[in-house]
Parts: C-alpha cells; structure tokens; sequence
C-alpha cells in the first residue's frame, strides 16, 4: 500500500503520523512522507497597502529548510518503525500539491490531520483536509484530536502517591 502523508509542524499532524504508525503494518507499506510550503510574497499594513517583503528569500530558504527537517523526522520514525520511506518539500497550494503528488506517485491512501477550523476561520482560512477528501482520486483518512486532547496534551498520572514510611517506634 502506497500512503502518502501529508505533514505540517501542527499536533493535527503529529497525531496523523501515530496513526499511520497505528493502523498499517510496514511490511508491503510504503510511506511518502510530504510537506507544502505556502508560497509568500507580500503583505498587507495596517495602511492596507501590500508591501513587498525585502527578506523573501531568506524567509523561503529558512521555511523550506524548516520543511525538510521535519519530512525527515518523520521519515525516520517511521522507517524505525519498518516502513519504506521516502520524502518530498513541494511549495505551491498545498491542497493542489498534496493531491498531485498523490495522483503522480500512485498513492493508494492520503492521511493528513485536521485543524478543526469552523465557522469564519474556516471561511477564511479554508480547510485542506476537507478539499483533498473531496477531490482526491484516492481514499483519504482525515485524522482529528480527541476533542479534549487540544487542552489537555498531556494526562496527568493518576498513580497513586508512594505510602509515606511508617515512623518507628522507641
């Protein structure tokens, strides 16, 4: 099975690699660990007049070089784990590149996480996940975070505490 993952520096992410560690077998499993960088070009001031950032390029090497340590990482978790891996930085639309890859690669299955973006954030923001779902030509897992997972990320040990030592007796 050919699996593309589809990776931001989010937690939506992260818990979409757990899943993939989770839910398929590495022997037969190959894993296309992939990251989109959003192209950026200007920006609007609060005069909102947009304004051509000098540092472009400096900002797009570091965001890539960013990209790349992160596809690797998780490339590596998952080939510890067994799995054939391979990675890929794109930049573009990430949800045209995702399904892109996915079409020229051959991918069986896309996996990506779900920001859980509702109301006027998604409006604004969009969702990737729900576009590659909708026009993927391929099955898509959209992995989200339980819903208390967000505030709380990491559960306390309900262990109970060590017995105090008995005092001794004269």
């Amino acid at each position: 099975m050919k699996i593309l993952l589809a990776m931001d520096e989010s937690t939506y992410s992260q818990e979409a690699l757990r899943a993939v560690l989770r839910q398929f077998q590495p022997k037969g499993s190959e894993v296309r660990v992939l990251h989109v960088v959003e192209p950026v070009s200007a920006y609007v001031s609060a005069d909102l007049y947009p304004h051509l950032v000098t540092q472009i390029a400096e900002v797009d090497v570091s965001r890539h070089k960013q990209a790349k340590e992160l596809v690797s990482r998780s490339a590596r978790e998952l080939g510890a784990a067994g799995f054939k891996t391979s990675e890929m930085v794109d930049a573009g639309s990430p949800t045209q590149k995702i399904m892109d890859h996915a079409h020229e690669w051959g991918a069986d299955l896309i996996v990506l996480g779900s920001h859980g973006l509702t109301g006027l954030n998604r409006l604004l923001m969009g969702s990737v996940s729900d576009a590659v779902s909708r026009h993927a030509h391929c099955s898509v897992e959209v992995v989200r975070l339980a819903a208390n997972a967000a505030a709380n990320p990491a559960p306390k040990s309900t262990a109970p505490k060590s017995a105090a030592k008995p005092k001794k007796s004269r």
